[in-house]
């Protein structure tokens, strides 16, 4: 059973993220921004279904979901909390059933992916938010913030100067990153 342990307080005022008790995913991040985009994820179909949920991001072992401004996170956690206990956590599709199998990376970006998941991939969810790469065409890399980071301004400016002089430094000086 999925139990909420903690909620905490993210950088960005309309998203909150809740602790569970048990991991929801191995590796792998799910980002949607509205209802029609996780319509093959139960969990997230389920947390749309929530009066006032505007996107919901989540990994590991927590969710962050965002709210509408309008609403109060008093109606949405109190319909939250127990949606989560109900919940059947084996009913969380795979990877591959979302999407399909991936072709192997280029050693390029994989040395990108392991840097992000070291050094920043982690601070971004101890906020509430994560990171996905969209793709990279040369030598820049697009990426997408997810959860509390997506609608944060700044995700938007700083956090996005800081991944960018991270690679320059670690990987090669020419790397541009900009958020899609």
């Amino acid at each position: 059973m999925l139990i909420v342990e903690d909620v905490d307080l993210t950088p960005n005022p309309q998203a909150l993220k809740f602790i569970l008790n048990k991991k929801l995913l191995k590796r792998e991040a799910r980002n949607y921004a509205n209802k029609e985009e996780a319509a093959n994820d139960p969990l997230a179909t389920g947390i749309f279904g929530l009066p006032g949920v505007v996107s919901v991001f989540y990994m590991d072992k927590f969710i962050t979901v965002e709210k509408d401004p309008k609403r109060n996170w008093g109606e949405i956690q109190r319909a939250f909390v127990p949606f989560i206990k109900a919940f059947d956590e084996k009913k969380i599709p795979a990877e591959k059933e979302l999407s399909g199998t991936t072709d192997a990376e280029t050693e390029l970006l994989q040395k990108i992916n392991d840097i992000l998941d070291k050094r920043v991939r982690p601070a971004l969810a101890g906020d509430g938010g994560g990171l996905e790469i969209m793709g990279l065409e040369g030598l820049t890399l697009k990426i997408k913030y997810q959860g509390a980071c997506g609608s944060c301004p700044s995700s938007i400016r700083g956090t996005l100067v800081a991944i960018e002089n991270l690679l320059r430094r670690e990987v090669n000086e020419s790397i541009e990153v900009v958020s899609s």
